[in-house]
């Protein structure tokens, strides 16, 4: 059994650590409030976006252009989307296993790591990290999203890659969030997401090659930056409940603790006067 002292420096150890895991989950709290109303703001955009252009090319016919079909390199550009900080439960290591637990081989990924965790454990297990944009978590900006979507568009053009996806933590509330990958090019069609008014075609002025050349880009920007907006939220609100979490733990171990320390105290104090009576006895 433990001693005394050993039992009482754990506790004291442990109501540091305590104090810690508290402090954290009050900043990522106040972190959260903000998070949470610029996704909450930003999502309506970013979904009507999507769906405006799915609708678009749903009703453009058969159009040959590059972002709408595959390129003939094998490669496949992944954009991983998690935070420069650890202490937030399965934030990073669900989106970490989303790349390598899925149908992509190895060989075949280009990663663009936004976060410096994920951009750590991805090169650890042998992935090719092409760019590191980890800064871009610190607060994330449009032109931040619209540099990453001109630096992957371009190998996208260059035939470097022929599919391009974006790896990231979607915000649904305070408790819960979902690990998400999406292909962003070439674009697939949802029939289920374009089956009203399909039969009307779309018309392009000056023509369809000039507009997708504008639309799409800020189109894929669009998803980037409101990606960026929802990992952010979804960071800070996997940290408060993780730190909620250890803070409730660290509760029970100190509870647990005190009442070993009780334990031994007493038995200390019942020794001791069994001493005294045993050498009271002696001398009787």
């Amino acid at each position: 059994m433990a001693s005394m002292r050993d039992i009482k420096r754990r506790k004291s150890s442990i109501q540091s650590t305590q104090q810690i895991t508290k402090a954290m989950k009050l900043v990522s709290t106040v972190k959260l409030q903000k998070a949470r109303g610029r996704a909450e703001q930003t999502n309506p955009y970013f979904n009507y976006m999507y769906k405006t252009v799915s609708s678009m090319l749903a009703r453009s016919g058969n159009i040959n252009h590059p972002y709408l079909t595959a390129g003939d390199s094998d490669k496949k550009a992944v954009v991983a989307i998690t935070s420069n900080r650890g202490l937030a439960g399965g934030y990073n290591s669900n989106i970490v296993k989303l790349i390598t637990e899925g149908d992509f081989k190895k060989e075949d990924l280009d990663i663009y790591a936004v976060g410096g965790k994920g951009a750590e454990a991805l090169a650890r297990r042998g992935y090719n990290i092409v760019a590191d944009a980890s800064e871009i978590m610190e607060n994330p900006t449009y032109p931040d999203a619209v540099a990453l979507c001109d630096k992957v568009l371009e190998a996208f053009a260059k035939g470097e890659v022929g599919e391009i996806y974006l790896a990231y933590t979607h915000f649904k509330n305070t408790v819960s969030q979902e690990a998400k990958l999406i292909k962003l090019l070439p674009i697939e069609i949802d029939p289920e997401d374009t089956a009203e008014d399909s039969n009307i075609l779309m018309n392009y002025e000056p023509n369809e090659e000039e507009a997708l050349n504008q639309i799409i880009p800020k189109y894929i920007t669009s998803l980037f930056y409101g990606a960026l907006v929802e990992a952010v939220a979804s960071e800070n609100g996997a940290r408060m409940q993780a730190m909620d979490s250890a803070t409730s733990n660290a509760e029970d171990m100190i509870s647990d603790l005190s009442l070993k320390y009780n334990r031994a105290r007493q038995g200390s104090i019942t020794q001791e006067l069994t001493e005294i009576i045993a050498g009271a006895n002696a001398i009787s």
